[in-house]
């Protein structure tokens, strides 16, 4: 008889982890303190009772973004704080969904199992992977075989542009669809920054068609972003430091200028200068 495949993790992972882990009975037992705190609160709580899936979306959201603001400052006890405020709203909708017999965390988990070992034929099956490209080529090419009529149809549309711009490129380079060489990409940034200029080439900035103007610019930043990944740097989180270095040098114009007795709004460009060059030597 063929073993369900949700036990095929199991057995591999006694075959093949050298290293047992030695904490699991721990992790397995906070787990579950986890779900029994869930039920408490669900059951006692007035707010936590109130809470639907839809009205905890928006909360979910906010976690997540605080969650990538703890990895980006390298705050490692954040980063664990935010990941349990994460794991206590993944046991939320699975405790609402439970009650409206939907499903459970049980049926949660199983489910990303299966689909993890389905989607990994390297490590649970015969098929042969040996570089990281291979593995993501294999996991479009299982998607679109289970019912994905595109390879591009698992980006969310609610992504912000600049992340689901890099999915969609790094969704498709995964079947094939791609640049061969970065300097390739540079051409293309560069013929895209072209195109933008040419609609600024005009007598008038009134002549400027806006429309097609932002078009442009959306094909030239979607290049950049291209570009960035043949370089393996990660748009988002680029653009995401430069903002906080921004904040942090503005801010300290805004503090340095009130010490000197000056208000934004009297101070001419040069004298902000002079602030913000010495807020670039600190940093």
């Amino acid at each position: 008889m063929e073993q369900p495949i949700s036990f095929l993790s199991l057995s591999y992972m006694k075959k093949n982890l050298s290293k047992p882990d030695m904490n699991r009975e721990a992790k397995l037992q906070a787990f579950d303190r986890l779900l029994t705190v869930m039920d408490e609160l669900r059951e006692n709580c007035p707010w936590d009772k109130k809470q639907t899936i839809e009205t905890l979306r928006h909360l979910t959201v906010e976690e997540t973004y605080e969650l990538s603001d703890a990895i980006l400052e390298g705050d490692l006890n954040e980063v664990k704080k935010e990941l349990g405020d994460l794991m206590l709203h993944l046991v939320f909708y699975s405790r609402i969904a439970s009650e409206q017999k939907a499903f459970d965390v049980a049926d949660v988990l199983h489910a990303i199992c299966d689909k993890l070992i389905e989607r990994h034929p390297h490590i649970y099956s015969d098929v042969v992977a040996e570089d990281e490209e291979t593995v993501k080529a294999n996991w479009e090419k299982i998607k679109l075989k289970t019912g994905n009529k595109s390879v591009l149809e698992g980006v969310p549309k609610s992504l912000p542009a600049m992340v689901k711009a890099m999915r969609i490129q790094d969704k498709a380079r995964g079947v094939g669809f791609d640049w061969d060489k970065k300097e390739q990409v540079w051409e293309k940034v560069e013929e895209e920054m072209q195109e933008f200029k040419e609609e600024f080439n005009v007598i008038s900035a009134k002549h400027i068609d806006k429309t097609k103007a932002t078009a442009e610019f959306g094909d030239l930043l979607f290049s950049l972003v291209n570009y960035s990944r043949f370089l393996n740097i990660d748009a988002e989180e680029a653009l995401e430091r430069t903002n906080k270095k921004f904040i942090k040098r503005f801010q300290y114009l805004e503090t340095e200028s009130a010490k000197d007795g000056k208000k934004f709004g009297e101070m001419t460009l040069a004298e902000m200068d002079e602030y913000w060059n010495k807020a670039k030597g600190n940093g």
